[in-house]
């Protein structure tokens, strides 16, 4: 057996070079298997600086293909960015000339159109006015598709790169001719009429430019936000009385007759708030409960002063009767007076002229019962009207102290409320004075009658006395 002696420097040169090269070669595996001498140790550490040595000769051949790589990129690409260059020069200069040719023949173009410019500029107002007057109008639903006719030359005379046509510049005289016509005369036809969301086949009769109608309604034309085409539909609160049967006049009317019709020359808008007036019972709705109980006094007043007219009018043909007849008759009043008479035949003057005025005086109260009632109720209406108006002048103040007086229509009931009742009241008051007056007046006529017929037969008796008195 042969031994080996190293010194210890050697040694530890030589595991110093093997724990470098350990670390050198990180990634380099051993081939071989674990060294069991220093001469395996040291063939192991060579053949690790042999493959270390080829693994940093082959990175630095690929480094080097790479930077002759990007050096090629980077000259491609310098030539390419000088030949876009190149290209953008030349874009340029024909985007100059042709700057330059376009002006040229635009000066040629207007040069050559002459006046037909100022003409086409005139034709796109004339086209712009109409347009706009077509849009509100309602021959729009009679006469469908004009405008997109109109809006194609207004968008060629205004581009000013391609002549409008003779049809096109026809066409506008023609709808303008069309429209002149419209104006003046009353047609019929049948188009769509909304009525509550609904849109119904009608018959529609237009007047002019001014209203249209439908089965005995007003309509109004309706053009949405944004659009160039509306609708009929019906006037959501028709107008009353006179001007809202005219409507159904025209509607039933036979073609060439003549009817009475209301214009509107504000095309609908005087229709709308003559349809937001109040009718007549919206009116005394209006007054409250004060304004019920005026008209409840009222009636009243009038059905009573009715049936007092009527029991004068049968007392005064009784008394009429009366003066016909001889014998005193207990059933009217002249009868009752003329029965006094008859049972104080054998009294003085002075005693029966005291008897036929207490006998008229029984008859007066009931001839003259329910006179003061009228007056009563002639005074006290306009008195409650005050009242009214009064309660309604608070209720307003109270809405102003809650509102603020930012929406009249807060103060609008109070206010209604005020100038109704007093309007209530004066209705009544009117009317209940004039009563009165015709029933005071026909009371004192028939009291005039009996105080005549009892004067005369007084008279009468105060002759008979005196020629009884005469000596023979």
């Amino acid at each position: 057996m042969k031994t080996f002696s190293i010194s210890k420097t050697v040694l530890g040169g030589l595991l110093g070079g093997a724990l470098m090269a350990g670390m050198l070669s990180g990634s380099v595996q051993a081939q071989t298997a674990e060294p069991q001498s220093l001469t395996d140790l040291l063939r192991t550490i060579e053949q690790a600086q042999k493959q270390e040595s080829a693994e940093a000769q082959r990175r630095i051949a690929e480094f080097r293909r790479d930077r002759n790589r990007q050096r090629e990129l980077l000259n491609q690409a310098n030539a390419d960015l000088r030949a876009e260059q190149r290209r953008s020069e030349e874009l340029e200069k024909r985007f100059d000339d042709n700057d330059r040719l376009t002006d040229q023949l635009t000066a040629q173009y207007r040069e050559r159109l002459g006046a037909l410019n100022e003409l086409f500029g005139v034709l796109q107002q004339y086209a712009g006015d109409l347009r706009g007057q077509l849009a509100t109008s309602a021959t729009n639903v009679e006469f469908p598709g004009r405008i997109d006719k109109i809006d194609q030359l207004i968008a060629k005379t205004a581009e000013g790169s391609t002549l409008p046509s003779i049809n096109e510049i026809s066409n506008l005289w023609v709808v303008m001719s069309q429209e002149l016509v419209a104006s003046g005369e009353v047609s019929a036809f049948n188009a769509g009429v909304s009525e509550g969301g609904n849109s119904t086949d009608k018959r529609v009769i237009r007047v002019g430019m001014f209203q249209t109608v439908a089965d005995g309604d007003f309509l109004k034309y309706v053009l949405p936000e944004g659009s160039d085409e509306g609708f009929l539909e019906v006037l959501p609160t028709q107008p009353g009385g006179a001007v809202g049967a005219t409507a159904g006049a025209l509607s039933n009317a036979q073609p060439g007759t003549l009817v009475d019709f209301a214009i509107d020359p504000l095309r609908g808008q005087i229709l709308e708030l003559e349809g937001q007036k109040p009718n007549f019972e919206q009116r005394i709705a209006q007054g409250g409960t004060i304004g019920y109980i005026i008209i409840a006094i009222g009636i009243f007043a009038v059905i009573f002063t009715i049936l007092k007219l009527i029991y004068l009018l049968i007392v005064g043909g009784k008394i009429r009767g009366q003066i016909k007849k001889t014998e005193p008759s207990e059933g009217n009043p002249l009868g009752r007076v003329l029965k006094t008479y008859h049972d104080n035949r054998d009294v003085d003057v002075e005693t029966l002229e005291l008897k036929m005025d207490e006998a008229i005086l029984k008859e007066t109260p009931k001839i003259e019962w329910g006179n003061t009632f009228v007056k009563i109720i002639s005074v006290v209406a306009p008195l409650m009207g005050l009242f009214g108006t009064v309660t309604g002048m608070i209720n307003t103040f109270q809405a102003i102290t809650l509102y603020g007086t930012g929406d009249p229509k807060t103060m609008a009931g109070g206010i209604s409320q005020a100038l109704m009742t007093t309007v209530l009241g004066l209705c009544v008051a009117i009317p209940t004075v004039l009563l009165h007056s015709v029933l005071a007046s026909r009371s004192k006529s028939l009291i005039h009658i009996l105080e005549e017929q009892s004067a005369g037969i007084v008279a009468v008796h105060a002759e008979r006395e005196n020629q009884n008195a005469r000596p023979a």
